[in-house]
């Protein structure tokens, strides 16, 4: 198209080159176009380091407020895995006094930033004994008061499910509430190849659902040997590769074969995955191991 033969036709001519000058100024154009392309790209990578690197150091603090596994007086450990880089799960232990310890572990709704922050805060009103005329050796007043301080409608929409339990050292007593929670489990050796095994399941509506709620305190003894399982329903609500959930008898079972194995709590959460499948699981996996 840049050939013209002699003698050659004006008219053509001037075509020719309003075409040559059109096409330089398209071109022109698009390495404009494509140079601001990569300015933005670059920006928007920066963005997402930034992004990520938040995420992480949130990811971070919320494993740091985590209590350390302990030996004595009794042996604890715990198995924490979110499904996103922040989850909805936070749990806890510690000493109300010389006779009382507390355990609990609470759901929020969701994952990411907004259930993160949530399940936070609530985790340090427990820890700290932060609900004004609460006994925190009361699982259903704890239950009820986080319950009035947690309301949906102030949280934006979001609520928890919660199990609380308060262990007397002296009497080998626990008692025990919960709202919305799957039942914890108290495994009994056997000296055979199973543990037997006893649901600690009491009824009550999802934290921050009506304001007001009472929850029922239920209580249990507990014998020099016997091992209490706190855990979140991601540990058992598992959807294999046929779409099918798992059970909870299906989740006892495996732990009563397994509980007094050192290694029980990372063995179920290599089972979980395995009937999962590929990809990360659907939702977060918080389980704790008290030995008494």
């Amino acid at each position: 198209e840049d050939y013209l033969p002699k003698p050659f036709n004006p008219t053509l001519l001037r075509a020719r080159v309003t075409t040559s000058l059109e096409k330089k100024r398209l071109r022109d154009i698009d390495r404009l176009r494509l140079a601001q392309l990569q300015v933005e790209k670059e920006r928007l990578e920066e963005v997402q380091r930034r992004l990520d690197g938040e995420l992480a150091e949130a990811a971070n603090y919320v494993r740091s407020i985590l209590p350390e596994p302990t030996e004595l007086p009794l042996r604890i450990d715990w198995k924490y895995q979110p499904s996103t880089e922040l989850g909805g799960d936070a749990f806890g232990y510690h000493w109300i006094d010389p006779d009382h310890f507390a355990v609990y572990l609470l759901d929020v709704c969701g994952h990411g930033v907004g259930a993160s922050l949530l399940s936070v805060t609530a985790i340090k009103v427990i820890r700290g004994g932060a609900l004004p005329g609460t006994d925190f050796r009361d699982p259903g007043a704890v239950l009820s008061g986080m319950n009035n301080s947690f309301l949906m409608e102030k949280q934006n929409n979001l609520y928890f499910t919660l199990w609380y339990g308060v262990y007397h050292a002296p009497s080998r007593m626990l008692k025990y509430s919960s709202g919305g929670h799957p039942p914890s489990l108290l495994l009994t050796p056997s000296g055979g190849t199973e543990a037997g095994s006893v649901q600690l399941r009491s009824p009550g509506l999802i934290v921050g659902a009506m304001e007001d709620t009472v929850y029922e305190t239920k209580s249990c003894p507990v014998a020099p040997g016997e091992t209490l399982l706190v855990l979140c329903d991601g540990c058992y609500e598992i959807k294999d590769e046929q779409g099918s959930f798992m059970e909870f008898e299906t989740f006892e079972h495996f732990m009563r074969q397994h509980i007094g194995e050192p290694d029980a709590l990372d063995r179920l959460h290599a089972w979980v995955r395995e009937r999962h499948g590929e990809g990360p699981l659907d939702d977060d996996f918080s389980i704790l191991r008290i030995r008494f």
